[in-house]
């Protein structure tokens, strides 16, 4: 359905976008320093399924109220602050999960991973802007087109957001050992979701 110079166009510039640090990618480093590797796999997981729904949701058409409503996109942000800073206030408060406590299961950390996402209305407004610009009607309808295009993202995603979570959760593993050290994660992850939520309490919809 989409033309082979098209996906050379959009592939590199997707693999641009993955390579950028930005929240998502932040997020599971969190989640690798103070779970471990395979939550923050499942984490990367969540995320990359929450832009997933981004997308369908802007191929329907229904992002353009996020853009055109200010208060929508203001409750979906403050919802995601504030699950943000619940984030932050459970990694103060335990510190990073020792390397002989039960494994945190994959689906919650797929589940906040997911609820991050969805709960940042600038991915919508950002796959609105991104997208369409690959997208060509007159070779099909426009959903499986913006599909294609967010799976490619969102694998892509999956992959480098799960490096980095691994990289972080073998970094927390040599540390948690010492019950100091595991506070300190604890500290910098809790750090690391608030500064997101703070990110995202100043956004602007422009």
């Amino acid at each position: 359905m989409i033309e082979t110079v098209t996906l050379l166009a959009f592939i590199p510039a997707a693999m641009a976008l993955n390579f950028t640090p930005g929240a998502d990618m932040m997020f599971c480093f969190g989640q690798g320093l103070r779970s471990g590797a395979r939550p923050a796999m499942a984490a990367s997981a969540g995320v990359s399924a929450g832009l997933i729904v981004h997308v369908l949701l802007a191929g329907l058409g229904l992002g353009a109220a996020v853009a055109a409503l200010p208060w929508l996109f203001d409750v979906i942000r403050w919802v995601g602050v504030a699950y943000l800073l619940y984030l932050a206030w459970g990694a103060i408060r335990n510190g990073a999960i020792a390397a002989d406590a039960p494994g945190r299961p994959a689906r919650s950390a797929f589940r906040d991973g997911m609820l991050v996402n969805l709960t940042n209305p600038k991915v919508i407004l950002f796959v609105l802007a991104f997208i369409p610009q690959f997208v060509n009607p007159a070779i099909g309808p426009i959903l499986p087109q913006f599909l294609i295009f967010g799976v490619i993202i969102a694998v892509g995603g999956f992959v480098v957001n799960g490096l980095v979570g691994i990289f972080a959760g073998g970094a927390g593993k040599v540390l948690i050992s010492n019950p100091r050290a595991s506070r300190i994660l604890g500290w910098i992850t809790g750090g690391i979701f608030a500064a997101l939520a703070i990110r995202l309490a100043i956004l602007e919809k422009a």
